[in-house]
């Protein structure tokens, strides 16, 4: 009997060992909710089911390749079903939830997920890939791997509608195959905006077809400043350019929102724009030929506001801009604007006295006139039913109302706005510029722009600091930026966007009592594993190992 008893015993800790909760599950950006029960489900050979008469096209495409790239993995079909099923894999419709909530609960019997609508869907299996073994990403057969899912209960929905990124490619040209991919990390991370800056003193890189020489012009500048040679000037001697035609920039389009991504414009007025001076030069104030910029930094050489020829192009331009991209934004710049050449300009001079315009304790007489500009473009693009967004420079005079600012000057600019009643989208250089240093062991880095801001950074920020709780609902969102003067090749891109990335998404969708950089930091280590496969260069600094992986030194 005694013996009996140690039997039973040693089975039923044997059994309590087996199904104990699992340990902590591995996913960036956090979810809101995680609930690990006992057990596991296997995936191999799983059904899976979705109702066909209220999903929709975009969570079915998704749920398709998911099951595809499970048969992929664990070498063994998993079949679809049009019609909910109680086993295996099955997504329903929950009108109840918000457009990017999910909700997940697997057991050993089953996965089951809920969304109301095909992004939320999206999330929900971009989870549940980082749950799954990381071979998962290699997409070929792996029978050496445990192919399941712990049981959990998850609840999940972002803390922020708009988690953006940025990208540049003005000062360096990136191909459509590297902005898919800058969009496919963006989509791992639940990132729903990719602000695409399309023109700049350096480069146009939109094709405008009633403009044509803004690419054929525009888009090519003759050299490129040597590192930080400016003053004497040394540049390449090598001619460097590049721009997406229309088709190209609806293909892209179309990739994001399969992705959940929304891409937003930029075409940057009144300042920013020699690469249109120089291809009209009846653009700017003098009406000379200037050459399309070879060097970084803020030009006086802008937009001619003092003529109605420079609203038509602007207008043109933005008719263009709009057919492309269905974003209900468009961003405008508005950033370092000098008043240079306004100053003397008889044009503009002539449009500040039509105006009434007036310099005051607060701004010149010209800055107003930036502010007649911004005015103007919003109502154009307000007319077409859409929304701008400025730089927070656009705070500076008179906004009129529904602009929305982009605070990158610190977080001051989304503090003002949001108490004076405009939206705002935090984007501070403090925290959230990428091509700042994330080494402060310069020899090691490549060469850049300069600040330094290391990955725990950029995760400490909190974007409510400093904003009054009744004005809180103005700010939107979050957004890195990530400028390229020094950032040449697709892997010196990549290499300063992750793993800060994987720390912005936390900030963008994790209410602040979830982000845990101990635990977050854990949750990187298997993140970077995925990079490995999918074959993005990256920065080890937060693991101790600073450094352009595979370079010696500065590659520029």
């Amino acid at each position: 009997m005694f013996r009996k008893l140690i039997l039973i015993s040693s089975v039923a800790l044997i059994v309590a060992a087996c199904s104990k909760p699992a340990a902590e599950i591995s996913i960036i950006p956090v979810p809101q909710s995680v609930i690990l029960k006992s057990g596991s489900f296997k995936v191999p050979g799983s059904v899976f089911s979705y109702d066909a008469t209220t999903m929709d096209a975009m969570g079915k495409g998704h749920i398709l390749d998911f099951a595809s790239a499970v048969t992929a993995v664990t070498g063994k079909p998993s079949p679809v079903k049009e019609s909910l099923s109680n086993k295996g894999f099955s997504f329903a419709v929950d009108p109840t939830l918000d457009p990017e909530e999910y909700a997940i609960s697997i057991s050993s019997k089953s996965v089951k997920v809920r969304a109301s609508q095909g992004v939320g869907f999206l999330y929900a299996i971009q989870t549940l890939k980082q749950m799954l073994p990381t071979a998962f990403f290699e997409g070929k057969t792996a029978n050496s791997e445990k192919w399941v899912l712990p049981a959990v209960e998850i609840q999940d929905k972002p803390r922020f509608a708009y988690r953006g990124m940025h990208m540049d490619p003005c000062r360096h040209f990136f191909d459509v195959d590297e902005v898919k991919k800058y969009l496919d990390v963006m989509a791992l991370h639940k990132l729903n905006r990719l602000h695409w800056h399309l023109t700049e003193d350096q480069g146009w890189r939109i094709e405008i077809k009633k403009y044509p020489k803004l690419t054929e012009v525009g888009a090519y500048r003759d050299q490129t400043v040597v590192g930080k040679n400016f003053d004497p000037f040394v540049g390449d001697g090598v001619r460097y350019g590049g721009y997406y035609t229309q088709e190209q920039i609806k293909e892209v389009v179309a990739y994001a929102a399969n992705l959940g991504i929304t891409v937003i414009p930029e075409v940057d007025l009144p300042g920013h724009m020699i690469a249109a001076v120089a291809s009209y030069p009846y653009l700017g104030c003098t009406g000379k030929q200037f050459k399309v910029w070879e060097r970084w930094g803020v030009a006086d050489e802008v937009l001619c506001p003092g003529k109605e020829t420079t609203f038509e192009f602007l207008e043109g331009v933005l008719e263009e801009v709009m057919e492309l991209f269905p974003s209900e934004y468009i961003h405008i710049g508005g950033d370092e604007c000098p008043k240079t050449y306004w100053k003397t300009c008889p044009h503009c001079q002539k449009k500040i006295k039509e105006l009434g315009l007036k310099s005051d304790d607060k701004h010149s007489a010209e800055d107003y006139l930036q502010n007649y500009v911004t005015e103007r473009v919003q109502s154009f693009i307000n007319a077409h039913g859409r929304k701008i967004i400025g730089w927070d420079e656009i705070l500076e005079g008179n906004l009129a109302k529904g602009a929305t600012v982009m605070s990158w000057r610190g977080v001051a600019g989304g503090i003002e706005a949001a108490k004076n009643g405009f939206d705002a989208i935090m984007t501070p250089n403090s925290y959230m510029y990428f091509d700042y240093f994330q080494s402060n062991e310069l020899d090691k880095e490549p060469l850049g722009i300069g600040g330094y801001l290391p990955i725990d950074t950029v995760y400490s920020y909190e974007p409510y600091k400093g904003i009054p709780e009744e004005a809180r609902h103005h700010i939107l969102g979050v957004q890195a930026n990530l400028w390229t003067e020094y950032i040449a090749s697709n892997e010196h891109l990549e290499y300063n966007l992750l793993p800060r990335l994987d720390a912005l998404s936390e900030v963008q969708w994790c209410d602040p009592e979830k982000k845990d950089f101990e635990r977050f930091k854990k949750s990187l280590e298997r993140m970077c594993k995925i990079y490995d496969i999918l074959g993005y260069t990256y920065s080890k600094q937060v693991f101790g190992e600073a450094g352009f992986p595979g370079h010696e030194g500065r590659p520029d």
